[in-house]
């Protein structure tokens, strides 16, 4: 309270209380007046460059400062003359595992995209190259992902049929992932990395896990070994779709294998989540099962029994797709929004997954560098014949489980990658659908994060709306209703937010001077005629008239309870001012007129620790000239002590035949507080800690309880 602290005595009287005299030490301040200029290139600055990029580059000679800049666009130049055979014996051998993983699934998620078999491989090829040299993080695994892999495929049927326009269908994709890469890199280089956190991640759980569903119910047509399966994604579609062909369409020697090799991944899955010494076992399981199937189909001929098999994978690396890439013309629009929209979706799951592993391991992690980063690989990748690629979360974690040290293992991948398809690919042949659906049925179950779920729905019941919002839009309509449906909510907590932020009315602590939320700590008793109202939010335009209304509401619901037990009126209206961190005109108007109705009330205006942002705001308008310096304080308790003269001649006045007094005390080994002392007179009829700071009241004789 800016109180100074008694001397020794164990009561000292402080004569006839006066509002003049309260024993505050401090005012609040009223920071200096900041030039237009300078406030103004502080705030960009705050807004796009929080990290205060430029600092390594202080006092630096030119040479060094080249090199700087050099390394911020190529990390790899900081940590490269620092690696040594220890480092890479640990990316060799992650780089093994997660290639064993990606090899088959890339395959899937190609087919997921509705593209041919040998594009998957493509985008572990490329991609991850470029990241290694530009991206920061030391665990993330690139290459196709599933959600990604099936927004792009449904987005790019909804213009072209992959079957009858097939050429049309590949250049739109690949124009589709240049325009997603340029996306993610003008992000990062303008700083503009803090809109993806929009996305909140209570929707991002729900939208994960309804394409978990969705991606899973696709492979079905695999799985079961249907011909004719529908277009659409929505659930109720495609069970129609399944149980329409149970009788002619599934196939029970395509249904064996897939259920037989899905039972092998889950059990192979189970092994590494009880023993993670034994993490190999689920990263290596894919491509055994590859093997396995390959083999079986190959030696039983059961692809000519009704079994489908993936029969041509095209052998060798990248072909130049420059020329494919439309840029002008009616399907230009068309790509750029398939590559917006799945470039965020892309980039919001890689820095998720970088923040995870970086903060893992003890490391910081540049948003912005990282998105241009991978708007680089995109670009990059769009040239040379692959789709979006991404971060995978199940690959980097085998990555993180496997020991890499840096990205050197996304170029033991890449380089395994393109031995694959310069060697291996015509081996592929035979591998049956059904063991990519299993693939991908295993891969995409551990996006269903239950726990997740149900620790949205204890914290916050709104966030849990978001969630289920996003999750049931993805599955019953497509994953693009349930995007929006994701940002939607996403953008309406947002706006609810900050057009109708919380406000809580104030108690005070027993025999304290602090004060709190009454609703928190119910043993906190409201002061006699003051109203302590806290406004927990900045105060702008979107919500200065809702902040107004709602002290005003505060204000009439107490005095109706006051009038239904024939206490004292309110007084004194405190508004306690600590969380508003900002306030403009139109905040600054709802204050004026604030204190205009309270003073048709004779009810008087006080204001409790403006920050210096606001008490600048309200200096410059002149509110503090409208409602007197005298009426803005330091502290709650200040404030509410300044109330008491005028409280406590309405309350206790009739009963006291001498002036109150304000007087030091406190018990032995206790720390000093204020007591009201009623000298003279007869007890009033309260109870201790109904008086203002509720510091107890006490007759002459009643000190000697004290000691």
């Amino acid at each position: 309270m800016g109180n100074s602290i008694p001397d020794n005595d164990e009561s000292r009287e402080l004569g006839d209380w006066q509002p003049r005299n309260l024993p505050a030490a401090y005012k609040v301040g009223v920071p200096p007046r900041k030039n237009f200029v300078n406030e103004f290139t502080e705030r960009v600055k705050e807004t796009l460059f929080p990290d205060d990029p430029l600092r390594a580059y202080k006092n630096q000679p030119k040479s060094k400062q080249f090199l700087l800049g050099l390394q911020s666009f190529f990390p790899i130049l900081s940590w490269v003359r620092e690696y040594n055979l220890k480092k890479f014996k640990g990316d060799l051998i992650a780089g093994f595992t997660i290639a064993s993983l990606c090899i088959p699934q890339d395959i899937g998620y190609a087919k997921l995209a509705n593209l041919d078999p040998q594009y998957g491989l493509y985008s572990s090829f490329v991609p991850p190259l470029v990241y290694a040299v530009m991206g920061s993080s030391r665990d993330i695994a690139i290459g196709p992902v599933a959600v990604v892999s099936l927004l792009l495929g449904n987005l790019l049927q909804d213009e072209f049929d992959p079957k009858l326009n097939k050429e049309e269908y590949h250049r739109l994709a690949v124009t589709a992932t240049f325009f997603a890469g340029v996306t993610q890199a003008a992000l990062g280089f303008f700083r503009l990395g803090f809109i993806v956190d929009f996305l909140s991640h209570a929707a991002i759980v729900g939208f994960m896990a309804g394409a978990a569903i969705t991606i899973a119910l696709q492979q079905l047509k695999g799985f079961l070994g249907i011909q004719n399966f529908t277009k659409e994604t929505d659930i109720v579609s495609v069970m129609k779709s399944v149980w329409g062909s149970v009788h002619h369409g599934w196939n029970w020697e395509t249904i064996v294998i897939g259920t037989s090799f899905l039972a092998f991944l889950l059990l192979a899955k189970y092994i590494g989540k009880k023993n993670r010494s034994l993490f190999w076992v689920p990263a290596i399981a894919p491509l055994i099962s590859v093997i396995l199937s390959t083999f079986f189909v190959y030696i039983t001929r059961a692809d000519k029994h009704g079994v489908q098999i993936v029969r041509k994978i095209k052998k060798g690396i990248n072909p130049s797709s420059v020329h494919e890439l439309y840029f002008s013309g009616p399907n230009l629009g068309k790509g750029i929004k398939i590559g917006v929209v799945s470039g965020m979706i892309a980039l919001t799951e890689a820095t998720a997954i970088g923040r995870t592993f970086a903060d893992m391991k003890g490391y910081q992690l540049d948003g912005n560098k990282e998105m241009v980063a991978l708007g680089t690989m995109n670009i990059v990748g769009s040239m040379t014949s692959c789709f979006v690629a991404t971060g995978s979360f199940s690959r980097s974690a085998v990555n993180y489980m496997a020991g890499c040290q840096t990205a050197v293992s996304n170029i033991v991948m890449s380089i395994i990658v393109l031995l694959t398809l310069e060697l291996i690919t015509p081996l592929f042949k035979y591998t049956p659908n059904a063991i990519l659906a299993s693939i991908i049925i295993n891969a995409v179950i551990g996006l269903i994060d239950y726990d997740a779920a149900i620790l949205i729905w204890k914290i916050d019941k709104f966030d849990f709306i978001a969630c289920m919002g996003a999750f049931f839009g993805v599955v019953f309509d497509s994953v693009e209703i349930g995007l929006l449906i994701a940002v939607s909510i996403s953008f309406a907590k947002i706006l609810l937010q900050v057009t109708r932020p919380r406000t809580a009315l104030l108690g005070n602590l027993p025999r304290t001077t602090i004060y709190r939320n009454i609703q928190q700590y119910p043993e906190a008793t409201k002061v006699p005629g003051v109203l302590i109202v806290r406004v927990d939010s900045a105060i702008y335009f979107s919500n200065s008239n809702y902040v107004k209304e709602r002290i005003l509401r505060w204000l009439r619901e107490e005095e109706e309870k006051l009038k239904e037990d024939s206490l004292p009126r309110i007084n004194f209206l405190i508004v306690e001012m600590s969380p508003v961190t900002d306030i403009d005109t139109s905040g600054i108007h709802a204050l004026e007129d604030l204190y205009k109705n309270l003073s048709k009330r004779e009810i008087q205006l006080l204001l409790a620790n403006p920050g210096p942002i606001v008490m600048e705001k309200l200096q410059a308008s002149d509110f503090t000239e409208l409602i007197g310096h005298d009426k803005i304080f330091l502290t709650v308790g200040e404030a509410a002590m300044s109330c008491a003269p005028k409280v406590i001649e309405e309350m206790v006045g009739e009963w006291m035949m001498d002036p109150i007094k304000i007087t030091w005390c406190r018990r032995p080994g206790s720390s000093w507080s204020l007591v009201y002392l009623v000298r003279g007179g007869s007890r009033p009829n309260l109870s201790e800690g109904s008086l203002p700071a509720a510091m107890g009241c006490f007759v002459e004789e009643d000190l000697v309880d004290l000691g």
